[in-house]
């Protein structure tokens, strides 16, 4: 406000009520705005400095190129007239695309609503609460309890059409602002047919996203700060289609990614994409909307299926590179002017093929000598072509020079890529085509299937990028940013039914998978068509369908351009190298990846998360059992996982006393165990631990010098049926010398799963019993190295064949404080451990370490450390197998696929002699 005080000052300009700020965001802006308000200064000519095409994100995305906006940055001119040139677009680098992170969103598994802090949202006596409801009478039942509670409520008709909706509301609202919003239409099944016929196709999109944008614009300002809220419902099945099933409607995906896009631009609000399974309930649905509106304000995206809550996370899977497509490929690409898209395909054709390119630009005249201009002369190019404007007698801004400039470079990167093409010996078909328009895309479609009879590869890369505030969004910027992509996907998927479609690729952003501020339009439109392609694995499973989230690319791509780069890094989001992108299409393509991955590296912000929601509830956290094994929970974050931390000291603990190689104590494997198991239930207190599964035991954590160190356990949670599996890393950290940074390792993975069965007891076994010489517990321990506390077998011997082991009584207390309850009793499963270790002395006469396990089945765990004998036996493929019961014969655990790794030298002590076959 200064700094335009001044600019006024300076150049004599009046002061502008009207005026808003938020329009000149940068510098250029500020140039732009003294030539408007002072065009005697003569500006026109003399103004060079690069402008946008569009307003300035706040945080930029190049999901893919933009329709009349993208640029290219030959680096190499594209001389008109030449038949074939060198492609001026860099070649794909797999080496380059392997060293950026492949993330891919899965549906994680969350603790219900109430085990996190409250939002701050009141719904009681003084809240005023518009609901939209959907059909099947959710809506009319949160109405129901809202009231109940004291909100006073309007319920709006999504069938009146959008004006009438927002004339009610603007009415009920009068002069007092509204608390929050339930947008639910989006819960709505999709008719069949509905996204085929293109008008009933816009009805229903109109009523599910387009009114939505309408309403959170005109309730923009009511709905920011605390206390104030929008939630909205959708119907992908409860996960938001990352599952098997993939998404039940595509078309919530538009909500989620509006609602995720609003929540990025009102972050003091509580904004929420509650998704749901297709069913009739309505009572529980409301219950669960007004719990996700008061607690749990660390997620966006929540979901609900009937036995579990989820949300949305990312984790990286790499990919290695496939076949390559066959040279007589069919490819039919979307947004082709674009030079990202150029280039992709520029790529794409060294291995040959029939290249069918859809653009609204027309075909490029390769006799225009501007064309080579973009890339040699570009400020010449821009006074050309101001005075060449100028010369209608129109007054001409530098927005305009730019627009024409941006159409030349777009026809510039078309030009080289259908050169590079036909160089290669490919065939290229170019049709200028606006997408929207379902018969134009039928016409092509129809010309492609006449010529081939199928299609190899669709590249759905067409996109408009407008980036601005949602209360400066006018319905005219929201269509057309969303229709472009969207009715683009729709008609031609029409168009394509009953056709042979081998794979598709949809471009689509970080701003759809995150949401971003200022692209509301946009991040509708690209997770639609994420959500389009995970439902492609029903409906259309032959084909191989996939949804790239990109990034900004650097220097290609309007990201590029002006003060973008700079605003990506401030926001700590790496700009992806061309080369790499490049050949992550043909990686992707090759594999034959299904769903939607995430090619980005550092994302910053997008994944920063408020370490104040970020956490449990601390009431639910005091009431939790103190095991030995978890010290304090620190963190409860969407993409990290909830994070426990435990401080140990071999001075304190003995089962790091007793726990001594070569005289460093050494974290038991199976207090890693204990430990992950112990940070399973803080998420889920009411059940138990059934099982320990898939466990590596991949480094030692040793306590070098006595000295303490801390025990980090991160969790994910996922579910199976009606059990929830947390999937554990316990890690260290040291700080070493000559680091700048603390040095961290990943010692112990594994999954705990957790039950809410009860325990049903199998029938009593057999106990082994001695069959000739044993070996005695002072035998043992002579070669085993453990300590007082975990000398857990007071003897051994051989039983038919196998190796028996018998438990210790009167052992020393395991942890301090000795009372602290445990989960999988662990030195039982030392038992376990040390006798199938006795079984390889026995075979092999080698001493090993734990290496790791497929199971450790746990129905007896809760009787303590009441057990008689363990019973250890090998199987073909070197892996071992133990049983332990109870004085009763009850089976108190299952240890099954326990591996090792062996120590150096062998043991020949002939203490053991009777137990070696």
């Amino acid at each position: 406000a200064e700094m335009f005080a001044a600019i006024r000052a300076e150049y004599g300009i009046e002061r502008d009520e009207a005026l808003a700020l938020r329009d000149y965001p940068t510098l250029k802006r500020a140039i732009e705005f003294v030539f408007e308000k002072r065009p005697d200064l003569g500006g026109g000519g003399a103004y060079t400095a690069q402008t946008d095409v569009s307003a300035e994100p706040s945080m930029p995305s190049s999901g893919g190129p933009v329709v009349g906006a993208d640029s290219a940055r030959p680096a190499a001119p594209a001389v008109p007239g030449e038949a074939a040139l060198p492609s001026p677009f860099p070649r794909g680098s797999m080496e380059a695309a392997q060293a950026v992170p492949r993330r891919v969103p899965v549906s994680v598994a969350r603790p219900p609503a109430e085990r996190f802090p409250a939002t701050g949202v009141e719904v009681g006596p003084g809240a005023r609460v518009v609901v939209v409801p959907d059909e099947m009478g959710v809506g009319t039942a949160l109405a129901e309890r809202l009231t109940k509670l004291g909100a006073e409520v309007f319920m709006a008709d999504p069938s009146l059409g959008t004006e009438n909706i927002l004339a009610e509301v603007r009415a009920w609202r009068g002069d007092a602002p509204v608390t929050g919003v339930y947008w639910l239409p989006a819960l709505d099944p999709v008719l069949p047919g509905e996204m085929e016929d293109p008008e009933e196709r816009r009805e229903a999109l109109r009523r599910r996203v387009k009114a939505l944008h309408a309403l959170a614009r005109t309730l923009y300002d009511d709905l920011s700060g605390p206390g104030r809220f929008l939630v909205s419902g959708v119907r992908l099945g409860g996960r938001h289609g990352y599952d098997p099933a993939g998404a039940l409607e595509a078309p919530g995906g538009a909500v989620a990614g509006f609602t995720k896009a609003f929540a990025r631009e009102r972050p003091g609000a509580l904004v929420k994409a509650v998704d749901f399974e297709m069913s009739r309930k309505t009572a529980a649905l409301a219950n669960i909307l007004l719990a996700e509106t008061c607690c749990d304000a660390g997620v966006v995206e929540v979901g609900h299926t009937d036995l579990h809550r989820w949300t949305v996370a990312l984790e990286e899977r790499p990919v290695e590179p496939g076949a390559p497509l066959p040279s007589d490929a069919v490819y039919l690409v979307t947004g082709a002017a674009g030079s990202i898209t150029s280039a992709i395909v520029t790529d794409l054709a060294r291995q040959g093929g029939t290249f069918w390119l859809l653009d609204l630009a027309a075909e490029p005249d390769a006799d225009d000598p501007d064309l080579a201009r973009v890339a040699t002369d570009r400020d010449g190019l821009k006074k050309d072509l101001f005075h060449r404007m100028q010369e209608g007698g129109a007054r001409v801004t530098p927005v305009q020079v730019e627009r024409e400039v941006a159409r030349l470079e777009r026809a510039a990167a078309a030009l080289a890529s259908i050169r590079a093409i036909e160089a290669g010996g490919g065939t290229v078909r170019y049709r200028s085509v606006d997408l929207r328009d379902p018969e134009a895309v039928g016409a092509v479609v129809r010309e492609v299937v006449e010529a081939h009879g199928r299609v190899d590869v669709l590249l759905h890369a067409a996109g408009l990028e407008i980036s601005r505030a949602l209360s400066d969004k006018t319905p005219e910027e929201f269509a057309l940013v969303f229709d472009v992509k969207v009715e683009g996907w729709f008609n031609l998927m029409t168009a394509l039914e009953g056709t042979p479609l081998g794979s598709v690729m949809t471009f689509s952003s970080i701003a759809g998978r995150f949401g971003n501020a200022g692209q509301t339009d946009y991040a509708a439109a690209n997770d639609l068509l994420c959500k389009a392609v995970s439902a492609m694995v029903r409906t259309r499973p032959d084909t191989r369908a996939l949804s790239v989230d990109w990034t900004a690319w650097r220097d290609i791509g309007m990201a590029a351009r002006g003060s973008i780069p700079t605003i990506m890094k401030a926001a700590g989001i790496d700009m992806l190298a061309p080369e790499a992108g490049i050949a992550v299409v043909g990686r992707e393509l090759t594999a034959g990846t299904r769903g939607e991955v995430v090619i980005a590296e550092s994302l910053g912000l997008m994944l920063a998360e408020d370490a104040s929601v970020a956490r449990l509830d601390e009431a639910h956290l005091s009431a939790l059992p103190a095991g030995p094994m978890t010290g304090r929970v620190a963190a409860f974050s969407l993409h990290g996982g909830l994070v426990v931390e435990t401080d140990l000291d071999p001075k304190t603990q003995p089962f790091l006393d007793h726990h001594r190689i070569d005289g460093t104590a050494v974290l038991p494997g199976v207090m890693g165990l204990e430990a992950m198991a112990e940070a399973a239930r803080v998420g889920f207190p009411e059940m138990r631990v059934a099982a320990l599964e898939d466990v590596d035991f991949l480094a030692p954590f040793k306590f070098y010098r006595d000295e303490p160190r801390t025990v980090t356990v991160r969790v994910r949670y996922d579910a199976e049926g009606t059990d929830v599996l947390a999937r554990c890393t316990l890690e260290g950290s040291r700080m070493l010398v000559g680091r700048d940074a603390p040095e961290v390792t990943v010692h112990f993975t594994g999954t705990v799963r957790l039950t809410s069965a009860p325990v049903v007891e199998g029938p009593a076994v057999k106990l082994p019993t001695p069959e000739g010489p044993v070996v005695e517990s002072e035998d043992i321990y002579r070669t085993y190295f453990h300590g007082p506390a975990y000398q857990v077998l007071a003897r051994a011997w051989r039983h038919r064949g196998n190796v028996a082991g018998e438990f210790a009584a009167g052992l020393p207390a395991n942890h301090e404080p000795a009372e602290a309850p445990t989960q999988v009793v662990p030195r039982l499963v030392e038992m376990a451990f040390q006798t199938a270790g006795l079984a390889e002395i026995a075979s092999s006469s080698r001493m090993a370490l734990p290496f790791g396990f497929r199971r450790l089945e746990l129905p007896g765990a809760g009787r303590g450390e009441a057990a008689s004998v363990a019973l250890a036996r090998a199987d073909e493929d070197g892996a071992f197998h133990v049983q332990v019961a109870d004085a009763e014969g009850r089976l108190v655990l299952a240890l099954s696929g326990y591996r090792t790794a062996a120590l150096p030298g062998t043991v020949t002590d002939e203490a053991f002699a009777p137990l070696r076959p």
